[in-house]
């Protein structure tokens, strides 16, 4: 933006250094041409005097010399026609065009002492000329060559200097337009980067109040927007999970009940109804406990998004992610068994010849992601073959769980990660739909990314994506 600006300032304040530059150049062209003028005119009355004299005399000897002495000093040449006959010195010929003219102009009694603007790059003598006699008499003509060569490099030497100022003076009102554009535009600016940094995470520190009185104002209003969305964004994510966290209490003070409730029960309808409103309840407190853990990884992940200050236990250690990876793979081994899976842990050709990578992750918060992820892949791919595997490339480090079930389609891919999405296909089978929703978080809590794509092999791939940690 500031470029466009900038491109449009600069060809505004060219067009006003060139229409300055030309009006300069201009006056200084007449300017120059009055000069010649004058100073021509003045030689030319002169010779139209003695010329009288001479025609009165019926001498022109003196009136032959000054002619020729001005010629010599001057390189101009003079024409002068007397009743007697027509004087004439330097290279000036009265067959030319221009000769004529002037001297049928003079014999007309129109005196013709104007000269033209003078043109730096013009080229060719100008000619003044005018009669002489007496009253209104014409007893002869005079006619002056003026040669505009000195007048012409003054000029020229004029253009420059107006030149070399004209782009000074363009370049001031660049930098002046520089400065100014960044005056404008800088609050601009930061207004776009706040707005970007509060869509992201969720707050943005309080802009300066800098520029114009309006951009002041906007900044002013924008720094007041920002804290009540972030206030209200804390507020809705404390609610959350104070609501989640104190209705645990009340829901197992009703499994309690519930338990010593079915002691009673003597009948099978009776037990089948009871186990059934045990299953529901098992559920409410899986939906509770999911969204605990999920307002936990949000906290967690804006946190780490906006740089926040970290809490005294959060320095986040170096973990060796293959140990989680056997741990989580063992412990979900029977689970796997009970669904006919298959469960293979493998790592990359290039890691067995050299020490696993680390990664800079909770390990606690490692584990539930694995956790989480072997057990979608055990939920939904029943039957299958579920790759665990371990890669390091280009200092990152990648934990990837693969299966060969009914996968997921493009679009279902990119929904999974919202909360309490459950594919339609898979609606029969229980679920919170807030597993995605927390590995998500907690991946961006811990400076990776969850990636989910359709497996090479038909079913889902899911991969951890995080920056390698260096061996302190």
């Amino acid at each position: 933006m500031r470029l466009r600006v900038l491109g449009t300032l600069g060809v505004l304040a060219a067009l006003l250094v060139v229409v300055v530059a030309a009006a300069i150049l201009s006056s200084a062209s007449r300017e120059l041409a009055q000069e010649v003028q004058i100073n021509r005119v003045s030689a030319l009355n002169r010779f139209a005097q003695l010329a009288y004299d001479a025609a009165l005399d019926g001498d022109s000897g003196q009136l032959q010399g000054d002619m020729d002495r001005y010629s010599a000093l001057y390189g101009e040449g003079v024409l002068i026609r007397l009743p007697s006959g027509t004087l004439r010195s330097g290279s000036l010929d009265d067959e030319r065009p221009e000769v004529r003219s002037a001297v049928g102009q003079a014999s007309l009694n129109l005196s013709n002492t104007t000269l033209p603007p003078v043109q730096a790059f013009g080229s060719g003598a100008a000619y003044i000329s005018r009669s002489f006699g007496p009253a209104s008499q014409v007893l002869g003509e005079a006619v002056l060559e003026v040669k505009l060569d000195a007048a012409r490099q003054q000029l020229r030497e004029r253009y420059l200097l107006v030149g070399l100022g004209a782009v000074v003076l363009w370049l001031l009102l660049l930098l002046g337009a520089a400065r100014v554009t960044a005056w404008v535009l800088r609050p601009v600016h930061r207004l776009n980067s706040a707005a970007q940094e509060l869509a992201a995470r969720g707050r943005t520190a309080r802009l300066p109040e800098a520029g114009p009185p309006e951009l002041r104002e906007l900044s002013r209003s924008f720094s007041r927007m920002a804290q009540a969305v972030s206030e209200s964004m804390e507020s809705q994510r404390l609610l959350i999970a104070d609501t989640s966290h104190q209705l645990r209490n009340p829901v197992g003070a009703l499994r309690l009940r519930l338990d010593l409730l079915q002691l009673r029960l003597r009948s099978a309808e009776e037990q089948a109804a009871a186990a059934d409103v045990t299953a529901e309840l098992e559920r409410v407190e899986e939906i509770l406990d999911g969204v605990l853990r999920l307002a936990s990884a949000e906290h967690r992940a804006s946190e780490q998004q906006s740089g926040g200050p970290a809490a005294p236990d959060a320095e986040v250690p170096d973990t060796d992610p293959f140990t989680v990876l056997q741990e989580e793979t063992d412990r979900a081994r029977p689970a796997a068994e009970a669904a006919g899976v298959v469960l293979v842990l493998e790592t990359s050709p290039e890691l067995n010849s050299r020490p696993a990578p680390r990664l800079r992750c909770k390990p606690a918060e490692l584990a539930h992601m694995v956790d989480e992820l072997l057990a979608n892949a055990i939920k939904y791919a029943p039957g299958t073959t579920v790759m665990v595997a371990l890669r390091g490339r280009d200092g990152s480090v990648s934990i990837e769980v693969s299966d060969g079930g009914p996968g997921l389609r493009a679009e279902d891919r990119a929904a999974a990660t919202s909360r309490f999405w459950r594919s339609p296909e898979h609606r029969a089978i229980r679920g919170t739909g807030l597993g995605m929703t927390i590995v998500d978080r907690l991946a961006k809590a811990n400076g990776g990314r969850l990636v989910l794509e359709e497996n090479p092999g038909g079913g889902l791939r899911a991969r951890l994506e995080f920056p390698g940690a260096g061996d302190d």
